[in-house]
């Protein structure tokens, strides 16, 4: 068997071992021998039956992979055959603003993913890897990465100094964190988990707020700022923390919101709250092919390592997606495919 496919909805257990034919590649598609896929949140979320824009139809799973090309089409001119690369999540999204034309489909959702021996995708559609990441370091980087890149610094707009508050312990509050250590930002973290908060810190992290310990973190969010708020916050939590968010960014601050893990249901926001203080609220699906080739370059010049949690064999994928449900995992999730 050389690939899993899954029907959204089916559950952890509806992860299936197939045999895919390989096919014929068009003028401009690319080959590509995959060696590691990652996890996000989100392939939780379409196996659980809560992704919006799914089908019925069965499709490999994953939107993260690195790999080498083994074979082009005949217009092909970006890539060669052993270039090593990984897949863009959005492969219509090249550049510029997005649209719902360049975010109708990704890989792993609308389109065959990246758990797999080897996938076919547009060259337009891949960047080179990092240059110094091991296979399962490259693996993290497409989605999870560039949302924290594009909150960062397209959304965000933040500059060497400036102060964030990162929402959980998360892939991509730990890539905000590293990324944010790395530019020169001053990052405040918040978990429930003492542990995490710990390992957090040596990733950087300069505040650390235990949630659960102070229900109002924001209170304490500003008390590290001197009660001025931090210039952004990377927003995950939904309806759950979305007013304490909001509580806790400066006048003329940004909340950028990537997630919301406890629903939007019974989200309340008073217009007031941005009004008064001046405050942005913005709303990002991960982000372009140009945002990866971005971070692709800023990974290569500081030499960040993204944190992994672990690597499981190929035959065992469903423990990495169980490994990502428990709630334990600090890092991304790998599967290994060669």
């Amino acid at each position: 068997m050389n690939a899993y496919r899954l029907v959204a909805g089916a559950g952890i257990e509806g992860l299936r071992q197939v045999e895919v034919a390989q096919r014929a590649l068009d003028a401009l598609e690319v080959r590509v021998a995959l060696s590691a896929a990652a996890l996000n949140f989100r392939d939780l979320a379409i196996a659980r039956g809560h992704y919006g824009g799914m089908g019925d139809q069965p499709v490999v799973p994953l939107s993260d992979g690195v790999g080498r090309v083994v074979e082009v089409g005949d217009a092909v001119t970006r890539f060669a055959v052993g270039d090593r690369v990984i897949a863009s999540f959005w492969p219509a999204w090249i550049d510029g603003e997005s649209s719902p034309a360049k975010t109708s489909a990704s890989f792993g959702a609308q389109l065959d993913g990246t758990l797999a021996r080897s996938m076919v995708a547009a060259e337009s559609a891949l960047v080179r890897a990092p240059d110094g990441l091991a296979d399962a370091a490259a693996a993290a980087v497409a989605c999870a990465g560039v949302t924290a890149w594009n909150a960062l610094f397209v959304q965000g707009r933040l500059q060497p100094g400036a102060s964030v508050l990162i929402l959980g312990t998360g892939s991509v509050a730990l890539w905000a964190l590293q990324i944010g250590e790395a530019a020169g930002l001053r990052a405040i973290i918040t978990s429930s988990s003492n542990d995490k908060l710990a390992r957090a810190e040596r990733l950087g992290a300069q505040g650390l707020v235990n949630y659960r310990e102070t229900p109002e973190w924001q209170d304490e969010v500003l008390r590290l700022t001197g009660g001025e708020g931090v210039d952004l916050v990377l927003e995950v939590g939904g309806q759950d923390t979305l007013t304490r968010s909001l509580a806790a960014v400066r006048f003329g601050g940004r909340v950028v919101t990537i997630g919301g893990l406890s629903g939007w249901g019974e989200a309340r926001l008073l217009p007031g709250a941005l009004v008064g203080g001046n405050k942005t609220l913005a709303g990002i699906m991960v982000g372009s092919r140009r945002m990866t080739e971005d971070l692709v370059r800023f990974i290569d010049t500081t030499g960040l390592v993204p944190e992994v949690d672990g690597e499981f064999p190929f035959d065992e994928a469903p423990r990495a997606y169980e490994r990502l449900a428990s709630g334990d995992a600090f890092g991304k999730v790998v599967v290994a495919l060669r």
